[in-house]
């Protein structure tokens, strides 16, 4: 039907034709993150008779949304008109409920070319039968996804974590994997060695890339986990996320930090720092954040769907993703699916509809043209520090304001005197103004003024 290959550049073509240049990353000083959802539609071909007949996909992206950006607990504001979280991965879903208001209001206006056709409650919808969407992320989302096993000797496609940053991951508050550029270099895209990986027989291209082995060029090898004074339970856990044989010397590191009430890390040296399958907070300058990592968020939405509280009052099942892509990084199909359904696998007594999707996870071995490590090789030893990019674009398929450039939260070039006014709301705001425009454009009716604002 589709290929992860596809669907990333196939999103990697909208970054670059649709998206302008405003709110994309400084050449050769900034990086960040990507994410998007792509439609895909199964079209019958009307050609060739009978009931076999063979099916034919188009693929479009309907929400997009770039960032790695998220603001502290003291700067969020009870009005709701902020972003509290600017992840790539948490703008492209706002951006997709975005998309699916319009389509409710086309279909409430009678229109054919809605995704939504009319469910088998009075006054409620449903998605039509021959359309699922595919999320897709640049890079592995924070939190729990991104604590991968690191073997001993094998070849990455971007560079570890230095042990530094693991231990003051305050310094990048976007929760990235890769390590700093002064600490260690990327390894050269074009090598010798990164080609024998792509080219190595029996291995798909953009699969495993992490676990393919070789000798790896720069930088000393982390210790290994024969003297981190492991657990029985706690070396289980670890290995049994790597290829069998194969030595597990470290994790990669996330800088989410574990919520309040929860475990907690060990911190113990190698493999054994990190305790798997706990909720996390994004981390943040000294300053808390309280927004989950997308982690979290993405088995959130794997269990109660992309729509949101207020669509679900019109519509008769929740709208789930159906697979997830992510691109070329750091990768464990193991720890996606450990951190996307399988901590959900226990969870009960939900309403009828809602339930934990078997949701379908693959790796592209495309590469984004402006994550960290694609932007680190082009720059080489080029003066001044590589930064992830402070602003976030939203871009959704809708016809009024599609695009929307923010930064800290608000869209960008607000000054603190008009952070009060209307101009200064994004598309994406929790405001009543908005709701009640997507409210009254289908429904007819107005959300109190007091509906709370999580329903919003």
């Amino acid at each position: 039907m589709w290929t992860a290959d596809e669907i990333a550049r196939l999103c990697y073509e909208h970054y670059g034709t649709r998206l302008p240049k405003k709110g994309k990353p400084e050449p050769n000083r900034e990086w960040t993150l990507l994410a998007a959802v792509v439609k895909v539609q199964l079209v019958a071909d009307r050609a060739c008779g009978g009931s076999n007949r063979p099916t034919q996909v188009t693929k479009e992206v309907v929400s997009m949304g770039t960032g790695t950006k998220c603001i502290g607990q003291s700067k969020m504001r009870k009005s709701g008109d902020i972003l509290n979280d600017s992840h790539a991965e948490v703008i492209a879903r706002r951006s997709f409920q975005r998309y699916l208001h319009y389509q409710l209001h086309l279909a409430a206006a009678l229109k054919e070319d809605s995704i939504f056709v009319p469910g088998t409650q009075r006054g409620l919808w449903k998605l039509r039968p021959d359309l699922l969407f595919v999320f897709f992320s640049s890079h592995t989302p924070c939190g729990d996804a991104s604590i991968i096993p690191m073997l001993e000797f094998e070849d990455q496609p971007c560079c570890p974590v230095s042990r530094d940053w693991a231990n003051n991951p305050s310094v990048e508050a976007d929760g990235n994997l890769e390590a700093p550029e002064n600490k260690k270099k990327c390894e050269d895209l074009g090598s010798p060695v990164t080609k024998k990986m792509r080219l190595e027989p029996g291995i798909p291209d953009g699969v495993g890339h992490h676990q393919s082995f070789g000798n790896q060029e720069s930088g000393p090898i982390p210790p290994s986990i024969s003297g981190s004074n492991l657990t029985t339970q706690e070396l289980a856990t670890v290995t049994g996320m790597a290829p069998s044989g194969a030595k597990v010397v470290d994790v990669y590191r996330t800088g989410a930090k574990c919520v309040p009430g929860e475990a907690g890390d060990s911190g113990k040296p190698g493999a054994a720092y990190h305790q798997v399958g706990l909720l996390r907070v994004k981390p943040g300058r000294g300053d808390r954040t309280c927004s989950m990592s997308c982690s979290d968020k993405l088995a959130r939405w794997n269990v109660l769907g992309c729509q949101g509280a207020l669509l679900m009052h019109l519509l008769e099942k929740p709208i789930y993703l159906s697979a997830v892509v992510i691109g070329r990084c750091p990768y464990s199909q193991e720890a996606m699916q450990r951190a996307l359904t399988g901590r959900c696998q226990n969870v009960s007594a939900l309403p009828k509809g809602f339930g934990v999707q078997e949701v379908k996870i693959q790796q592209s071995g495309l590469l984004f043209e402006h994550s960290r490590c694609a932007v680190q090789a082009k720059r080489a030893d080029g003066p001044g520090r590589l930064v992830p990019c402070g602003a976030a674009i939203s871009w959704s398929a809708v016809p009024e304001q599609p695009l929307d450039v923010t930064a800290n939260g608000f869209p960008q070039g607000t000054t603190k005197k008009g952070i009060r006014c209307l101009q200064a709301r994004d598309q994406l705001s929790h405001r009543p103004e908005c709701v009640n425009r997507a409210g009254c454009a289908f429904t007819g009716t107005r959300f109190p003024a007091e509906f709370p604002l999580h329903l919003q």
